[in-house]
């Protein structure tokens, strides 16, 4: 091992919670019954911590109605609104596992999701803007999704029937908030036992789900909510997307684990609603990935705002911008904003910056390893750990490390080795003070006539261009040199910019081989429903539009 080798672990002062998310989350209904724990502007709703409870346990007592057993799967297919948290706390008290659907998934990725995990029983929206989930569901029907037993629709009061298809409403109402089965499942539960499944897209092959614990997801949202510092005091003001561990743990299980309120500005993301949102509601937090922070910043509305009430949040979802960064801070009041850092199979969050930490180290790092996780970075090759500055592959090992992916054992033994260490395939560097930092992903790398070349630093660099608003580099295979550089470029608002101008700009302050070949102005990025850029699909619009091959190796 390195002289100063790049290895962390984080405090152990306190106790990692050993309850189930349902035994936790009564616990705290009783310690503050009227207090606010949901506000759905949207659906202009509002749950005090009694009447969530309440109507959780409901729910909870339908879905055993309906023939469930602790341990079957039930999905929901929605973007964010109440029905969705009852779904959370329901499924969780009576040992159902939660399978999150992406709302942005077609038929063939819905149908291989459900079959794959078995899902019997299904709660969806009916439609989101061109999305039309019921036709859908009936275009796959029961001869493609055999084992699905219910179709649960979420209505609204006029809304016609659905033929084949129950109503949310008409499920709820069909519980009893004081059944007693609910109790004596709920004793039967143990915090090791699988509670969710996440699908992470993976870069090749079908999605994999990702199986979350009691225990993983309760203890990572409680030290996410204590690097934010949450109190019952604070107000989450929440438009990520709960199907994805950003909403669901770093949101709703951080606010409910320190008694803070939940905000949901809306369904899906928009810019002018959060804006509202969070001064209406006088919200202390707010999520987001950069291209929504950017978006508020940069919407033609923003001074009208107050948003003096904010203090914290996070910003995570892929590389944070250091520009962006200082702006978020400087005129969203966010002085205490942090960044994190993670992945789906690690519950997510395995480092984090906390509210104290400097913002040199917050805008370039993504702080240290969280509490009862260890963290290292080794040689991808040799196994080997680094000595501290040098770059490798992060592996991250403790509580938070996933149950394993569903029915996928020959994966889940790639992913997490014999020692328990859970291989990310983030290339990152860890200093002297034990601050990580993410340098691009070990596919990511591009390789110029033999020099490594980061994308994430010629972003960095990028950004500080006084027209840049956003910016994402790719490696394009190249005859000569193995990859070239390319850049797509979105200025801000009102902004004209060349490509003469952008490398300018890099002269004299990168190295040559650094300078984009290839600049293209875009308006948008390709990207997944959480805000993660798509990268691969920029490299397949620049080659097939400049007729480029792969280059062959040996």
């Amino acid at each position: 091992m390195a002289a100063n080798p790049s290895y962390a672990q984080g405090a152990t002062d306190i106790p990692l919670i050993e309850q189930t998310l349902g035994a936790f989350f009564d616990d705290m209904v009783a310690k503050q019954p009227d207090h606010e724990a949901l506000v759905s502007r949207h659906e202009g709703q509002r749950f005090t911590y009694r009447e969530l409870q309440t109507e959780s346990n409901r729910l909870a007592s339908a879905l055993l109605k309906t023939g469930l057993q602790p341990g079957d799967r039930v999905g929901i297919w929605s973007h964010n609104n109440a029905p969705w948290i009852l779904m959370q706390i329901a499924t969780a008290k009576v040992g159902l596992v939660l399978v999150n659907i992406n709302p942005a998934y077609r038929t063939s990725e819905v149908e291989y999701a459900l079959n794959k995990v078995g899902c019997k029983l299904l709660v969806t929206m009916a439609q989101f803007k061109t999305s039309d989930y019921l036709g859908m569901l009936r275009e796959l029907g029961p001869t493609r999704l055999p084992l699905l037993q219910h179709t649960v629709w979420i209505d609204k009061a006029g809304d016609a029937d659905q033929p084949g298809m129950h109503r949310f409403s008409e499920l709820l109402a069909s519980g009893d908030s004081t059944d007693s089965r609910i109790a004596e499942v709920g004793a039967r539960l143990k915090g090791q036992d699988p509670i969710n499944i996440q699908f992470t897209s993976g870069t090749t092959g079908f999605p994999k789900g990702a199986t979350l614990t009691h225990r993983n997801i309760l203890n990572n949202g409680f030290f996410v909510g204590e690097c934010m510092r949450l109190t019952p005091a604070d107000r989450l003001c929440i438009p990520v997307p709960m199907y994805h561990c950003f909403g669901m743990v770093l949101g709703v299980l951080a606010c409910l684990t320190h008694g803070s309120t939940i905000v949901f500005p809306n369904d899906g993301f928009d810019a002018l609603s959060v804006l509202e949102t969070v001064q209406a509601e006088k919200c202390t937090a707010l999520h987001g990935v950069p291209t929504m922070f950017i978006a508020e910043l940069d919407h033609p509305r923003f001074a009208e705002f107050d948003l003096s009430t904010l203090r914290t949040g996070i910003m995570a979802g892929t590389a944070c911008p250091i520009e962006v960064m200082k702006r978020v801070v400087d005129r969203m009041h966010l002085g205490e904003i942090t960044i994190a850092y993670g992945m789906t199979e690690t519950s997510p969050v395995s480092c984090q910056s906390a509210a104290d930490t400097p913002l040199d180290k917050r805008v370039a790092t993504v702080g240290k390893v969280q509490p009862h996780i260890e963290v290292k970075i080794v040689d991808p090759e040799t196994g080997a750990t680094m000595p501290r500055g040098q770059s490798g592959e992060l592996c991250t090992r403790g509580y938070s490390v996933m149950h394993g992916y569903w029915d996928d054992e020959p994966r889940t033994r790639e992913a997490i080795d014999a020692e328990h260490w859970m291989h990310t395939g983030d290339l990152a560097t860890m200093d002297d003070e034990g601050y990580v930092n993410i340098v691009g992903r070990i596919k990511d790398l591009v390789i110029r006539g033999g020099e490594n070349i980061y994308p994430r630093e010629i972003e960095e660099f990028l950004y500080r261009h006084p027209k840049v608003q956003d910016v994402q580099v790719v490696g394009l295979p190249d005859r000569k040199y193995g990859e070239e550089l390319c850049a797509w470029v979105i200025v801000k608002p009102g902004q004209m910019a060349t490509e003469d101008e952008i490398r300018d700009f890099c002269k004299g302050q990168i190295a040559h081989y650094k300078v984009p070949k290839y600049i293209q102005f875009v308006t948008e990025f390709p990207m997944t429903v959480t805000g993660k850029i798509q990268k691969f699909k920029i490299r397949d619009a620049m080659k097939s539009q400049l007729g480029l091959e792969e280059v062959k190796t040996a």
